[in-house]
């Protein structure tokens, strides 16, 4: 690593969001001329609100801080600022983060929906078993919930023309993890936006071949999804 040239820190749902909280990390354990950069995938995980309105994740991520004492593995530009249970939220941690961030990840994100907007302790008439697992089950009202639900997620991503540093590829699958698979990454039929592949979008941003940052528009309206439940 001493003489690392380049490098990439990836990852993926709760590796993906490792990859976010040490990025900066990562890059203090290179050469300071290295060429470094970093991938989330399906780790951005916001401090939303679910079906009850309760903050039923950011309570979860309270309750890890104090059960396992997270404070010294979470970034302290973060945890100076707010409390350390917000510092599992990527929108918390990038104000402050220096290293090139590239954001992967599906707008109706399978495992937020089913765990975030709708955790098993705010449907407990199961009201939502066929729509968290199926976005082709949701009826009607379910699916002015899931649209608020990307609203949200689209409030808490990092403004474009203010971060250019960041890339972006924010899809309408109902999905968790496209980089893993070459049929979700840069295979035909792949999800696309604006006819772009994931991997040729990573691929611009990474090579600074171009600013890469593109915001998909609502369900149902991309053809391209490979619906997943890799979770």
């Amino acid at each position: 690593m001493s003489k690392a040239k380049s490098a990439i820190l990836s990852g993926c749902s709760a590796g993906g969001l490792a990859a976010v909280l040490h990025c900066d990390k990562f890059k203090d354990l290179l050469p300071p001329s290295a060429f470094v950069k970093c991938v989330s995938d399906a780790g951005y995980f916001i401090d939303g609100t679910d079906i009850t309105g309760n903050k039923f994740v950011r309570t979860s991520f309270k309750n890890v801080v104090t059960l396992h004492g997270s404070v010294k593995n979470l970034p302290s530009s973060c945890t100076s600022r707010v409390s350390p249970e917000l510092c599992f939220f990527p929108q918390h941690v990038l104000p402050t983060m220096k290293t090139p961030l590239f954001i992967l990840n599906a707008a109706y994100d399978s495992w937020q929906i089913r765990n975030i907007l709708v955790p098993s302790a705010a449907d407990k008439k199961k009201e939502w078993a066929k729509c968290k697992v199926d976005i082709k089950g949701c009826s009607s009202s379910q699916l002015v919930t899931l649209q608020h639900f990307r609203d949200e997620f689209l409030s808490a991503l990092p403004k474009p023309e203010q971060s250019p540093k960041i890339g972006m590829f924010i899809d309408s699958c109902f999905a968790h993890c496209q980089s893993g698979a070459q049929d979700s990454w840069n295979a035909d039929g792949s999800p696309s936006i604006q006819k772009m592949r994931i991997g040729k979008a990573v691929g611009d941003w990474y090579f600074d071949r171009a600013v890469s940052q593109r915001v998909d528009c609502p369900y149902p309206c991309n053809q391209s999804c490979i619906d997943n439940e890799d979770d």
